[in-house]
C-alpha cells in the first residue's frame, strides 16, 4: 500500500483518513481476488445452514407437528440439525481463506514501518540521539497486531452478518414476502443510522487518541522539566498548559461518548424493532394467510441469525474499524519525514585551553563584602535512617567567583545544587543567597536571585524566541542575540529556522537542548547561576566557550557587570582546571581551594586530575 496526500487543512479527520486509506484498500484487496472468492463461497454454505435452520422450523411446525404428522416434524427438524452439524467444514475453510488476508497486510505494514523509520533516522538524525523512534516500535510491534486483529475481527463479523441476512432473507421471502414488509424497513433504518455515525465516531476516536496521547505528552514533558519549572517559578504556567490539555481531552471523551450513544440508538432500531413489529403485527399477517410456523421462522430469523448477526457487526464496526482506521491512517502520516533546512558551517570553536586562560576572571576583586553564596553548616540526608549526603558543609562563594564542584558520582554535587537553589529543603543549616535566607523565600523570589540549569534540559513546543526570553521576556532583540552570538549557538538558531521559528522538542538532541537552555539562562536577570553538569553533551570547546560567558557574562551594552557568581557542578576536570576555586566532595571531609591548593590537599582530586590529564580526548574534541 503506498502513501496518500496529507489531509486538507479543516477536514474531519474520519473522512480525511477514509480518503487516504481507501485506494490503497482496494488495491490490497484487487491483488488477493482469490482469496476473496473463495472465503465467499465458503460463507455460501453458511447462507444455506441460516436458510435451513427457519425454513425446515417452519415446514417442522406447519406440515409436520401442527398438522398432526409427527414424523414429517421430526424430519425437517432432522434436516436442519444436519445443516448445524455440518457447519464445521466450511468455517474452517474461512478461517484458512481470512489467513491468505491478514498475513500478507500484516507484512506490508511491517515493511512501510520499517522503511519510515530507516527514513526518518536519515532525514532528521537529531531525533536519533539516544531518543529512538518509540512510535516506530509501537507501529512495528503493538500497532501492526492492532491492524491484523481489528482487520480480521472485521471480515469475519461482516462476512457472517452478509451471508447470514442474505440466507435469512430468502428464508423470509420463500415462508411469506409480507414478513419482509414488517421486518425490512427497521432493519435498513438501523443499519442506515449507524453507517452514518462511522466517519463521526472515527473522527472522534482520533481526536480522543491524539488529545490523550498529548496529555501524556504535556504531563511527561512537565515531569522532565520539573526541577526548571519550580526553579523558574513557571508552575504556574505548566500547571495552565497542562490543565488546558485535559481539558481536551474531556470535551473529545465526552463527544465520543455521545457518537457512542448515538449507536447504540442505531442497535436498537435495527436489532430490537423488527423483532417487536412483527409481534406487533402478527395479527395482520394471520389475515394475510401467514401460518404459524411461517412466524415461528421468522422470528427464528432474527432471534437466531440476524440479531447477533447484526449486533457483531455493528460491535466490530464501532470500535474495531474505528481503531483499525485510525491506526493505519497512522502509517499514513508517518510516512512524511521532515527534511532539515540546510545548516552552515559553524564558526570555528575556540581552544578549550585558551579559553580556559582568557575566561578566567582570577584576581577580579569582588566590590561587595556580601557574599554570594553562603552555606553554613548544611546537614542534608534522603531518609531518617539514611547516612548524610551533605554534613555540617561550609561554603562560601565571593561575589563574582566562579566556582567548580567535582567528585565521584552520588556523592552529593547536585544535592548541593538542589539546596543552593533552594529546591531541596536542607535537614539542619542555613542557605543565604546575596546576604538573604533562601528558606521562606517564595517561587518568584529565588527565580530573581539564582537560575539552576540541570543536567535534562527543558525545552517545550513554541516559538525559539519564547524558550530564549522563558525566564526574562523583556530582554532586547540585541541582548538575544549576544547571548546567542556569545554561547554559540547562531548555527543551531539558524538550523530551527530563526528566533521566531516553532520549536519542536522532539526533534532536537540532548546537547541542543543543553545550548538553548544554557541561553535561556544566560539572558536571566538572576545574579547567581549554577549549572548542574548543565553541558555534559556539548564537546569540550563549546562547553569551555560556555563557562567563559557565564564567568564574564555582563549586560549587552557593556554598561555593568553583575555582581553574581557562578557555581558549575562539573562534568568533566577542564571545568575545574577554569573555575577560581574547586569545591571537591568526596564523602568525608570536603575540600575547597584552587586547583594548586587541591592538588597538595587532597589525594582524590590528585587522583582525578591524574586520570584526566591521561585519559585521550575524544574523536574531533
Amino acid at each position: 500500500m503506498s502513501a496518500a496526500e496529507s489531509p486538507a487543512p479543516g477536514a474531519p479527520p474520519g473522512r480525511g483518513a477514509l480518503r487516504r486509506n481507501l485506494p490503497p484498500a482496494r488495491r490490497f484487496l484487487a491483488g488477493r481476488k482469490r482469496a476473496l472468492v473463495r472465503l465467499g463461497g465458503w460463507s455460501l454454505l453458511e447462507s444455506a445452514q441460516t436458510f435451513l435452520g427457519g425454513y425446515c422450523l417452519a415446514q417442522a411446525l406447519d406440515r409436520g407437528f401442527l398438522a398432526g404428522q409427527t414424523g414429517t416434524g421430526l424430519l425437517w427438524l432432522a434436516v436442519a440439525a444436519a445443516s448445524i452439524l455440518g457447519a464445521g467444514p466450511p468455517m474452517r475453510g474461512v478461517f484458512t481463506q481470512l489467513a491468505e488476508l491478514t498475513e500478507p497486510l500484516r507484512d506490508a505494514l511491517v515493511r512501510r514501518a520499517v522503511r519510515q523509520a530507516l527514513r526518518r533516522a536519515v532525514t532528521d538524525p537529531a531525533r536519533t540521539d539516544d531518543r529512538a523512534d518509540t512510535g516506530a516500535v509501537s507501529r512495528l510491534t503493538h500497532q501492526t497486531e492492532i491492524v491484523r486483529d481489528s482487520f480480521a475481527g472485521l471480515v469475519l463479523t461482516v462476512r457472517a452478518f452478509v451471508f447470514n441476512a442474505v440466507g435469512a432473507l430468502i428464508g423470509l421471502l420463500a415462508l411469506a414476502p409480507e414478513l419482509l414488509l414488517v421486518v425490512l424497513p427497521p432493519l435498513v433504518l438501523g443499519i442506515a443510522l449507524f453507517l452514518a455515525t462511522l466517519l463521526p465516531m472515527a473522527s472522534a476516536q482520533r481526536s480522543f487518541l491524539d488529545a490523550d496521547e498529548a496529555v501524556a505528552e504535556g504531563v511527561g514533558a512537565v515531569s522532565a522539566g520539573h526541577r526548571d519549572l519550580v526553579a523558574c517559578g513557571a508552575q504556574a504556567n505548566a500547571a495552565q498548559r497542562t490543565g488546558r490539555l485535559i481539558d481536551a481531552a474531556e470535551r473529545t471523551s465526552r463527544v465520543l461518548a455521545r457518537w457512542a450513544a448515538l449507536r447504540t440508538v442505531a442497535l436498537g432500531v435495527a436489532g430490537q424493532l423488527p423483532v417487536l413489529l412483527l409481534l406487533v403485527a402478527t395479527p395482520w399477517l394471520l389475515r394475510q394467510g401467514v401460518t404459524t410456523g411461517a412466524l415461528a421462522g421468522a422470528l427464528t430469523y432474527l432471534l437466531q441469525a440476524l440479531l447477533p448477526a447484526l449486533h457483531s457487526m455493528m460491535t466490530a464496526l464501532g470500535a474495531a474499524g474505528t481503531r483499525l482506521l485510525v491506526v493505519v491512517d497512522r502509517f499514513q502520516d508517518a510516512t512524511a519525514a521532515p527534511v532539515p533546512p540546510k545548516v552552515p558551517d559553524p564558526e570555528p570553536e575556540p581552544d578549550p585551553e585558551k579559553v580556559a586562560e582568557v575566561g578566567s576572571p582570577r584576581g577580579r576583586c569582588p566590590s561587595r563584602t556580601v557574599p554570594a553564596v553562603e552555606v553554613r553548616a548544611v546537614t542534608h540526608a534522603y531518609g531518617p535512617d539514611s547516612p548524610p549526603v551533605l554534613d555540617q558543609l561550609h561554603l562560601t562563594v565571593r561575589r563574582g567567583e566562579h566556582i567548580a564542584v567535582v567528585g565521584p558520582s552520588g556523592i552529593g554535587k547536585s544535592t548541593l545544587a538542589g539546596v543552593v537553589s533552594g529546591l531541596v529543603a536542607p535537614d539542619h543549616g542555613t542557605v543565604l543567597l546575596g546576604g538573604e535566607p533562601v528558606t521562606g523565600a517564595t517561587a518568584q523570589d529565588l527565580a530573581d536571585r539564582r537560575v539552576l540549569i540541570p543536567q535534562q534540559a527543558y525545552v517545550f513546543t513554541g516559538s525559539v524566541r519564547d524558550n530564549l526570553l522563558h525566564l526574562r521576556p523583556d530582554a532586547t532583540s540585541g541582548e538575544l542575540t549576544h547571548a546567542v552570538r556569545v554561547l554559540g549557538a547562531e548555527p543551531l538558531v539558524h538550523r530551527l529556522g530563526g528566533p521566531d521559528a516553532v520549536l519542536d522538542p522532539r526533534g532536537l538532541s540532548h546537547g541542543e537542548r543543553q545550548l538553548l537552555a544554557l541561553c535561556r539562562a544566560y539572558l536571566s536577570s538572576a545574579p547567581l547561576v549554577l549549572l548542574d553538569e548543565a553541558t555534559c553533551h556539548l564537546d569540550p570547546a563549546a562547553e569551555a566557550r560556555a563557562e567563559r560567558a557565564f564567568a564574564e557574562r555582563a549586560f549587552a551594552d557593556g554598561a555593568r557587570t553583575r555582581e553574581g557568581a557562578l557555581i558549575v557542578v562539573a562534568h568533566r576536570l577542564s571545568s575545574a582546571r577554569r573555575a577560581d576555586r574547586v569545591l571537591v566532595l568526596d564523602g568525608t571531609t570536603p575540600r575547597f581551594g584552587t586547583h594548586e591548593e587541591l592538588l597538595t590537599s587532597s589525594a582524590l582530586y590528585r587522583d582525578l586530575f591524574g586520570h584526566w590529564q591521561h585519559t585521550p580526548p575524544p574523536a574531533g574534541s
